[in-house]
């Protein structure tokens, strides 16, 4: 018996002692995140704090309840070796569950030297967040095979390869305030890019992105207020620089849907026009703006509508653009629902459509001067029987 009570202590206390893992893990001083992540049980919960630059590829796989704190200035820096691994990220999260990363700065090289981004999170990985996180350099932050992740207050600076913020395969993001920018270099970057993935964002800054954001591949864009915590609402696509191409982009079957959070594009598109602009709207896809779209300055379109798409306008905002305010083209429609008045002014042409493309609510459309569109039915529909 007490032979007994003697081996059930000694297992509560090993439980105890595994359940409370805490690390500190000091790379300054020559510690490795790597091989101290190796020494934690993976199912039970654990807390590591990260000191100073570590320069080595992070891979967290396989874990349930951890937490991955940056003290000030901590840093994950890509070396210069290759990884034998692929895919290759300065930090990867695979087929983990709660896992939480904040305070850190991962470094990846503006080089061919990684294949994709400096954070990787895959595997159909769940309940991953990342919190007041930057990248620098290739791509940044890349989410991929069905993983869900929350991005808060997170800073991406892309210099190298094509997108800040991927989801991809049937992945799902949720992004809160932040900001994505680039350098003044010749890349063609965009912000965020989700492909056959469902992004939801509020409070977001995006700076000189040739496209701001990118929508293809039945992928879907929401922007909603969902989180009370949030310093913004609003999602801000702006381009002083004037290197944009498309504020956003909604191609093959995806969609853009602006609810409680409004998307506010200035001085998006090339002076030439053609389908560069605010918001361009292609090959079967559908932009659901209501009265969240406020569209300014385009130095392209204001929104293009074109190859078999529809967009929904409810007291939107399109003013200012050199060329068309609400273009519609090739076997595409509008629709202007009633109720607030969508303002379309102070463009080259403010609406129009070609021959086998049609708007309707053409009533509530405030203060439209040049009009060229022969289907622009007054009401929301043909007469009804």
């Amino acid at each position: 018996m007490m032979r007994f009570f003697a081996l059930a202590a000694l297992l509560f206390s090993a439980t105890s002692t595994f359940a409370k893992q805490t690390r500190t893990v000091n790379c300054t001083e020559g510690e490795s995140l790597n091989f101290t992540l190796a020494t934690l049980i993976k199912f039970l919960p654990a807390t590591v704090t990260v000191k100073g630059t570590c320069t080595e590829y992070v891979f967290i796989e396989g874990f349930n309840d951890l937490t991955l704190t940056g003290a000030p200035g901590a840093t994950l820096q890509q070396p210069n070796t290759i990884p034998q691994t692929n895919p290759l990220f300065v930090l990867s999260i695979k087929a983990s569950r709660n896992v939480t990363v904040s305070g850190l700065a991962v470094r990846s090289q503006s080089s061919p030297n990684i294949l994709l981004s400096s954070i990787g999170i895959g595997g159909g990985s769940n309940q991953i967040r990342l919190q007041d996180v930057s990248t620098d350099g290739s791509w940044g932050i890349f989410i991929y095979e069905a993983s869900q992740v929350w991005l808060v207050r997170a800073t991406v600076n892309i210099s190298s390869g094509y997108a800040a913020i991927s989801a991809v395969d049937k992945s799902d993001v949720h992004i809160v305030d932040g900001l994505i920018e680039r350098p003044a270099n010749s890349n063609f970057n965009a912000g965020v890019y989700a492909a056959s993935g469902h992004v939801t964002m509020q409070g977001m800054t995006i700076r000189d992105m040739q496209q701001s954001i990118n929508i293809d591949t039945s992928g879907s864009v929401d922007l909603v207020n969902f989180d009370i915590t949030a310093a913004g609402i609003d999602v801000i696509v702006d381009n002083p620089s004037g290197t944009n191409f498309n504020g956003a982009r909604v191609s093959d079957s995806s969609s853009l849907n602006l609810s409680s959070a409004k998307l506010r594009i200035s001085n998006a598109g090339q002076p030439f026009g053609g389908d560069t602009g605010a918001v361009f709207v292609s090959n079967g896809s559908t932009l659901s703006a209501g009265a969240s779209l406020v569209v300014s300055n385009s130095k392209g379109q204001g929104v293009i509508v074109t190859n078999d798409s529809h967009a929904q306008l409810a007291g939107s905002s399109i003013t200012g653009g050199a060329h068309g305010g609400l273009v519609v083209l090739n076997l595409s429609t509008a629709g202007v629902d009633f109720g607030n008045p969508t303002t379309i002014s102070g463009n080259g042409t403010d609406v129009f459509c070609d021959s086998q493309s049609r708007i309707a609510g053409g009533l509530n459309i405030a203060n439209a001067v040049t009009v060229s569109c022969n289907n622009l039915l007054p009401g929301s529909y043909e007469n009804l029987p």
